[in-house]
């Protein structure tokens, strides 16, 4: 006779929490939803730089850095200022390990930050953000709002997140591997006419996108086995956005 498996036990945690226990894992977990996300942004980051319009030396924020995936795409360019931002701890020092590997003289500055409550401590004056991936666990008014606040008039935007025809059916999370429980932080379901809109009463235009991805029964494998249930699904969009002189 079969043994049932006995089934997961989900334990939900404050953003933070969730993230600095999800960073041990983060880049070894088969994330598909990561692995989608670096394919796009690596004809995404081109993108966006081809469209900067202000002069060298620029300062390039990546809001939600995370283990610094992206980050570390940024500090290779040259003449750049590059700040990372996260609400977790834990991520940062994985990015921190990952961004001293690849850009040891430096140029780059990692600083936890939470977009719901910046304080006085948003950047100021950028010339483009990238934040992928992190519109899912926060408010779109208070991310657009602070997102306005750390770029130039004439900045850019490069945003990507999980769609939301994946995110009425799951969420982001993680297995614990010390105690099997799946971890999730808090998360929303935001469509693309919800984004645009709030962007736009935040001082944003579209400039590029949005682009949607769906999973196929021709694409799935090139984003690893847990892609697979979620064919016929879309899960992604992106795209870039400029603040506006009168934001």
């Amino acid at each position: 006779m079969a043994t049932l498996e006995p089934p997961i036990t989900v334990k939900y945690l404050d953003t933070a929490a969730a993230y600095d226990l999800w960073s041990s894992v983060y880049d070894t977990d088969s994330n598909f939803l990561q692995a989608l996300d670096s394919l796009e942004m690596a004809s995404l980051l081109p993108e966006l730089t081809s469209l900067i319009a202000s002069p060298k030396p620029w300062k390039l924020v990546d809001l939600g850095c995370g283990t610094g995936r992206n980050t570390v795409h940024l500090v290779a360019l040259p003449d750049v200022e590059v700040i990372g931002l996260d609400l977790s701890p834990k991520m940062l020092e994985v990015a921190r390990g990952r961004l001293e590997a690849a850009a040891p003289g430096g140029g780059f500055l990692l600083r936890v930050f939470d977009v719901s409550n910046p304080g006085d401590g948003v950047p100021q004056g950028a010339d483009a953000v990238v934040s992928t991936l992190v519109l899912e666990h926060v408010a779109l008014g208070v991310y657009f709002a602070a997102a306005a606040g750390m770029l130039k008039e004439g900045g850019l935007l490069l945003v990507t997140n999980m769609h939301e025809e994946m995110g009425r059916i799951s969420q982001a999370g993680f297995i614990d591997p010390h105690t099997g429980e799946k971890i999730r932080p808090k998360s929303y379901a935001h469509s693309i006419e919800e984004v645009v809109a709030e962007a736009g009463r935040n001082g944003f235009e579209v400039v590029e996108g949005f682009w949607e991805r769906r999973v196929t029964e021709e694409n799935w494998q090139s984003f690893g086995p847990r892609a697979e249930k979620w064919v016929g699904i879309k899960v992604w969009y992106g795209g870039i956005l400029r603040k506006t002189a009168t934001s």
